[in-house]
């Protein structure tokens, strides 16, 4: 069975369209300032409201207040949120929709700590360690850590995908999902139908 497919940092109508033609399985919207993929919340109820109704569609934050994120969420009807800072295990019992939480896989990851301390009910995304940019690096992870991972609890496997790796990267680890972002733009926020096609036609023969 194929993994589902997210794809992330989605700001424009007609990618989101695409994405959904295509077979995503989920949207992302990245509501943190600092994100070139950064986008408006009304701007992505817009996009949203145009959806099919069961295409999941998931915010994405980074230690942003409680409260904001729940009204985001809220706002959008958001299907889950997607915590890609610092936040503790408290942030995740407040939420009262389905958690995403980015576990940073580089040099200083512990599986023990950043990955088993989860809370059962954490969706855990693999991805690469970077404290600036905090996702849509186009760095790849290591797949061997992340295949251990996979073993062990539900995890969605990002970093670093494209459409010229995803097959083998599912092959490796096995994961329930991948996420995407960088892989398939032409620029920040701006998705390439070529690379979109590519995408999703490597995962279907994984």
């Amino acid at each position: 069975m194929r993994p589902r497919v997210k794809i992330c940092g989605v700001r424009r109508l007609e990618d989101a369209l695409l994405a959904a033609e295509l077979g995503a399985d989920a949207v992302g919207f990245v509501f943190w300032p600092q994100s070139p993929r950064f986008i408006d919340p009304y701007r992505a109820r817009a996009i949203a409201r145009e959806l099919p109704p069961f295409l999941t569609t998931v915010g994405v934050f980074v230690d942003q207040p409680a409260d904001f994120v729940n009204g985001v969420a809220d706002l959008l009807a958001l299907s889950a949120v997607q915590f890609h800072g610092h936040e503790a295990s408290s942030d995740y019992a407040r939420s009262s929709h389905r958690v995403i939480k980015a576990v940073a896989v580089g040099d200083s990851f512990d599986r023990v700590r950043d990955l088993d301390a989860l809370p059962s009910h954490v969706t855990a995304l693999l991805d690469a360690h970077d404290p600036i940019k905090r996702g849509g690096t186009g760095k790849a992870i290591d797949w061997t850590v992340a295949a251990d991972a996979a073993l062990r609890r539900r995890v969605i496997l990002s970093g670093g995908l494209q459409p010229g790796n995803v097959q083998s990267a599912v092959s490796a680890v096995r994961p329930y999902a991948v996420d995407v972002s960088s892989g398939v733009e032409s620029s920040p926020g701006v998705k390439d139908p070529d690379k979109l096609r590519a995408f999703f036609a490597a995962v279907r023969e994984s």
